[in-house]
């Protein structure tokens, strides 16, 4: 088994048991083709991190709708066509004045950045992000939060194998 399809089954198990329900209930959908992800890889004139198409490989997320319950933390993944949705709408619409930036390391000194592929989402304008731009001191691949209301932006995990790994630890 990849790890990639052993993150899924666990990431699965463990909502199962979080949420009470079923893996049916979690909406997920399925696998995309690595080509899926050539779209948004012209947009964002960067290469989409090989850890995302290999799990997206197996699931594409989730069904983009009110009601599923989360995946991981509290957010539900999103699939590859609302990745780029969203990933438009933020360019759009974020203000990039008006926040002061409290980034922590690693992260460019910016509210958002187009470099940022806004994965999953907790459905309040909050979402996890894959940093294909890291600052000084960052990893290509790194995942963060952009948050709405609030300015810090900080590395989360140097990967999203290790962000998916530190979040199933933390439900231990």
């Amino acid at each position: 088994m990849t790890q990639a399809a052993q993150l899924w089954q666990n990431l699965i198990t463990s909502a199962i048991v979080r949420e009470g329900g079923t893996e049916e209930s979690l909406e997920l959908l399925p696998g995309v083709a690595e080509q899926a992800w050539n779209r948004l890889a012209e947009r964002i004139q960067a290469d989409v991190p090989a850890e995302i198409k290999a799990f997206y490989q197996i699931y594409g997320g989730q069904r983009d709708e009110s009601g599923v319950p989360p995946l991981i933390r509290n957010l539900t993944l999103l699939p590859v066509e609302s990745i780029m949705e969203q990933w438009q709408f933020l360019n759009e619409e974020v203000e990039l004045d008006g926040m002061e930036v409290d980034n922590g390391p690693g992260v460019k000194p910016t509210i958002w950045s187009p470099a940022w592929i806004p994965i999953a989402t907790n459905g309040a304008g909050d979402y996890l992000c894959v940093d294909t731009d890291p600052d000084v001191g960052g990893t290509y691949g790194q995942v963060l939060y952009y948050w709405h209301d609030w300015e810090n932006r900080s590395v989360e995990a140097e990967s999203w194998f290790a962000f998916i790994e530190l979040c199933l630890a933390e439900e231990d």
